[in-house]
């Protein structure tokens, strides 16, 4: 099994205790509750009495209303709460929290139609870049933590090439059902989590991935990213192109860098990212620039501006699509807005307070616009366009509505979650 850190790397010395936390609300099971008993007294079978009651209670049976049923912790989330601490050369008190996480699986099949990929490769679990709008803090709730502590409790994978070996030799097809048997199946890595945040530096987990990639044919993969971390790995990168179809995309959601230091708080400056799109270009990649989320009021003007200087940095393709808003990210992001832009806050209110999409009639706009851009600078049709039988709604022909694929992703990975969640994969 191939080590989660370089050789040279610390080792993992110490654990962290198990966390006992209430079951989490979105799985569609919850184990069976204790027997309910009269206020004062224990549940028949149980062993010793209980002279407590509400209003004079014991030290060893609290009132009735503090006597809480804590279900036994399964599937990732055990794994989450048994993981050890990581050692990190990081020494600044600002640093996240690292943990290794025992996987079983780091293939992970994505079922939706409505998605071009079919698998998914995400090779930490939280994202030290703390996007105030990321909508995977929901995959933090299945581990039965906050969705606040996304950015500030890192789960590294462990003996990710080993295990992307197994799963690709047991799980992965060269003719995708989705294509009639004429493409190989679609492996998206960072759909969750970046795979080149600031953790990469220290575990290699995404590079360990790579090179196994890199010693097979036929594949085809596509990486999307924040980081200007990712031209490390264009020798392997490289090497993966020559052997599979392989697309690259960095996201940049504005040019200018307050805006990107308050919305992305950790992320490289986005000047850093559109030279990194060159410097891959200039190596023979294939590269493009997403602009996704696109938020309302504070993104949308420089949406050509933004696209212009895809352009002029080499990207091949272009695409943006309306901020999509769980509730998770929601309580995360509604509250960030009523702070730094408090005209936006009643618009933001009535859009998401309900609904998790941008009014349909705003977001086709947008499709448009991205169809204009498109079109007026000469971006050609992405990778995977065309790789699945479309079944969406008639504007996504003008360009990806990211809002409502987001939404889906979000739901089929729910499922694909909740369906390993015993198992403790992923």
């Amino acid at each position: 099994m191939s080590p989660v850190l370089p050789l040279t790397a610390p080792r993992f010395t110490t654990r962290r205790s198990p966390v006992r936390r209430p079951a989490v609300r979105f799985l569609p099971f919850s184990p069976d509750t204790p027997d309910q008993t009269e206020a004062g007294t224990r549940a028949p079978g149980s062993s010793g009495g209980c002279k407590g009651s509400l209003e004079k209670p014991t030290a060893d049976c609290p009132p009735p209303q503090l006597q809480t049923s804590r279900a036994p912790l399964v599937g990732i989330a055990r794994l989450a709460a048994n993981s050890p601490a990581a050692d990190t050369r990081r020494k600044s008190a600002g640093k996240p929290e690292y943990f290794v996480l025992p996987v079983k699986s780091i293939l992970n099949r994505c079922d939706s139609e409505r998605v071009p990929f079919d698998w998914t490769i995400n090779p930490y679990r939280g994202c030290e870049f703390g996007c105030k709008y990321c909508y995977a803090r929901y995959t933090h709730e299945y581990m039965e933590i906050d969705g606040g502590e996304f950015e500030r409790k890192i789960f590294v994978k462990q003996d990710a090439a080993a295990l992307l070996a197994g799963d690709m030799a047991r799980k992965y097809s060269y003719e995708s059902k989705a294509s009639g048997g004429m493409q190989a199946e679609h492996i998206a890595i960072g759909t969750a989590t970046d795979p080149y945040q600031p953790a990469e530096k220290e575990y290699a987990v995404t590079r360990a991935c790579l090179e196994e990639l890199a010693r097979r044919e036929g594949l085809c993969i596509s990486i999307v990213t924040k980081s200007n971390q990712i031209v490390r790995d264009i020798d392997l990168l490289r090497v993966i192109a020559q052997k599979s179809s392989l697309s690259l995309n960095l996201t940049v959601t504005t040019l200018r860098p307050r805006l990107a230091r308050l919305l992305e708080p950790r992320a490289p400056r986005p000047d850093l990212r559109l030279a990194a799109v060159k410097q891959l270009r200039e190596a023979g990649l294939a590269v493009g620039v997403s602009a996704s989320p696109l938020l309302p009021g504070m993104t949308d003007g420089e949406l050509e501006v933004l696209a212009g200087a895809s352009k002029q940095a080499g990207a091949q393709w272009f695409y943006s699509g309306v901020l999509f808003l769980m509730p998770s990210s929601a309580r995360q992001f509604l509250p960030f807005i009523e702070k730094k832009f408090p005209k936006l806050v009643k618009q933001y209110q009535e859009w998401y307070a309900k609904n998790g999409y941008a009014p349909e009639e705003y977001r086709k706009q947008i499709s448009e616009r991205v169809r204009r851009i498109r079109e007026k600078l000469g971006f050609s049709s992405r990778p995977w366009d065309g790789m699945r039988p479309a079944k969406a709604p008639t504007q996504m022909s003008l360009g990806w509505d990211a809002g409502a694929i987001s939404g889906d992703l979000q739901r089929s990975n729910a499922c694909d979650e909740t369906s390993r969640f015993r198992q403790g994969t992923g």
